[in-house]
């Protein structure tokens, strides 16, 4: 069965299947291991300490795979200056940036003149349409389902996608909610062209740096375990529901703002759940697909199994 989209033709990629940026997750292991499955395997930029450190990764990701893989700028979530790490990027020719959070621009005038694909994570039908206007090469849709930050308006992905396929040209991918065979066929018969997955690729094997505390708590848990923090300073996200989640809820009700948040929303804190295990001690973004999440396999049986299921529903259509 063939599985030619537009997204594959751009990327080249043999499956219609892309990685998520995955904060202080997203390193060499998991996006060769997705690469080499047959999607696109991506680097979390903004998680490394250096320039050195992404180039090291980079370099790491080519040892492992010859195949396509990405980038992840996460621009609005670090309050970091990012111009650095992105000419690390464009020195080593990565073929794909994508970019989720903050405003895009800057990252596209940097990269005039530059060969490289650029995909944005939106979510809203506007940002869409901004994107392609400032001229990304597709468009990353996430719904109110997904892990990690989302946009202000709770629309779902079944109701975002066909949204923003009627209002761009550029091929649309579908984020949130995706993490079998069957949100695939889903998502390619709302009119997008591939997937991200991101809370599905941490409880693999091959995601080295999740703690095993972590990616058991994504198997045992269901989609009634999470929670959306940080509406209250306009940067809703969605994690695994805890006590720590539940202090972060209590402040946003007394209006701590980001000052009364800061060291409960902070790398440091999310880093204490997700790489040491402290479950209590912090916090870990997980979408609600949590609830389809049922074993950790590695990522090439994950790619086995969606494409086989995939082929089955095809077959009945």
């Amino acid at each position: 069965m063939e599985w030619e989209t537009r997204v594959t033709d751009l990327l080249k990629i043999k499956y219609p299947i892309i990685q998520g940026g995955l904060a202080y997750l997203a390193y060499s292991e998991l996006a060769a291991a997705v690469s080499n499955a047959g999607g696109l395997g991506q680097i979390t930029a903004m998680s490394l300490s250096s320039e050195e450190a992404l180039r090291d990764e980079i370099r790491k990701v080519k040892k492992l795979t010859d195949k396509p893989f990405g980038v992840n700028f996460a621009i609005g979530q670090h309050g970091r200056p990012f111009s650095h790490m992105l000419d690390v990027a464009i020195e080593e020719k990565v073929p794909v940036i994508t970019m989720t959070g903050g405003n895009p621009t800057p990252i596209f005038e940097q990269l005039k003149g530059v060969d490289v694909k650029k995909l944005v994570l939106v979510a809203a039908r506007r940002q869409a349409e901004k994107a392609e206007e400032i001229g990304a090469d597709a468009v990353m849709v996430v719904g109110h389902e997904g892990g990690g930050h989302l946009g202000k308006a709770d629309t779902g992905t079944f109701v975002l996608i066909p949204q923003v396929v009627d209002v761009v040209s550029i091929p649309v991918i579908a984020s949130g909610g995706i993490g079998d065979g069957r949100g695939l066929m889903a998502a390619l018969a709302l009119g997008a062209e591939g997937i991200e997955m991101g809370t599905r690729f941490i409880a693999t094997k091959e995601c080295i740096h999740a703690s095993n505390v972590y990616k058991r708590k994504l198997v045992e848990g269901t989609e009634n375990d999470t929670v959306v923090i940080k509406r209250s300073i306009g940067a809703p996200a969605r994690a695994i529901h805890n006590s720590w989640t539940e202090k972060i809820l209590m402040l946003e009700k007394e209006n701590a703002g980001y000052e009364g948040l800061k060291e409960y929303i902070s790398g440091i804190a999310n880093k204490r759940y997700i790489h040491e295990g402290k479950e209590e001690e912090g916090f870990a973004w997980a979408g609600q697909v949590m609830g389809l999440i049922k074993d950790i396999p590695t990522v090439q049986e994950l790619f086995d199994r969606i494409i086989l299921t995939g082929e089955e529903i095809r077959r009945k259509w």
